[in-house]
């Protein structure tokens, strides 16, 4: 399988003081293209900040990390938000919208900070909420839209830059037990029918249970990494909402 993701002896130590806290201890693995993977941990067990590395927004302190053939150790700060805005999609719990912005122009943020032309943005965007099922709400600003359809603005904006893996941080922590699979419904069309490798974090087992991939994390080491065969499969539920 052609690997978008492949980690070797990865170490993240944080200094506090004079303390020293290894964070991630020699963490390897790959990711293949297409792969719908859940990352699940305590709180303290490394996933956040190895799903902070995988996005370019920490350096390990050891070992490598490589997106799609690309170690980003040695690149400058602009070279790498420039990577992490073509090929990484964040979906994140608390949506991260701005408020006075409406789910058009959230959505078409990453292509204003790429330079794409006014129509070109536009186009764009529109396409990314209609894979969400979020036609007819462009110009709703978050305030008036449920917790669900936030977040469906979140994964839109997440993919209209079409990048090579969308890493979701506890995408369902805020939202309810339905809204939850709603949203796995989505996560789950996006990654058979799109292809597009998930990486998501999650400290619930039952939402862990709709990715073909489950990897536990304990005190900063992957104790299980297991392939799941049947995964749960989430009714789409008519209209979202």
């Amino acid at each position: 399988m052609d690997s978008v993701i492949q980690v070797r002896d990865l170490v993240k130590v944080y200094s506090l003081g004079e303390v020293e806290v290894q964070a991630l201890r020699s963490v390897s693995l790959s990711v293949g293209r297409g792969e719908f993977v859940a990352i699940m941990g305590a709180s303290g067990s490394g996933k956040s900040t190895f799903m902070n590395i995988l996005g370019f927004l920490d350096r390990p302190t050891s070992g490598q990390y490589l997106l799609e053939g690309i170690d980003g150790q040695n690149l400058s700060m602009d070279e790498l938000a420039e990577i992490r805005n073509r090929k990484i999609g964040f979906v994140f719990q608390g949506f991260n919208l701005l408020s006075r912005t409406s789910a058009l122009e959230n959505v078409e943020l990453p292509l204003v900070y790429a330079g794409a032309p006014t129509a070109k943005r536009k186009e764009m965007a529109q396409r990314a909420l209609s894979e969400v099922n979020l036609k007819g709400r462009e110009h709703h600003h978050p305030s008036q839209l449920s917790g669900g359809e936030q977040q469906r603005v979140a994964i839109a904006r997440a993919l209209v830059n079409q990048p090579s893996i969308l890493l979701a941080d506890e995408p369902t922590g805020n939202l309810d037990s339905k809204t939850s699979v709603e949203i796995m419904s989505i996560f789950q069309r996006l990654n058979q029918e799109k292809g597009i490798t998930i990486i998501m974090i999650t400290h619930e087992p039952d939402i862990a249970a709709f990715a073909k991939r489950n990897i536990l994390f304990r005190d900063g080491g992957i104790v299980d990494d297991r392939k799941n065969s049947v995964p749960a499969v989430a009714a789409s539920g008519g209209g979202l909402k």
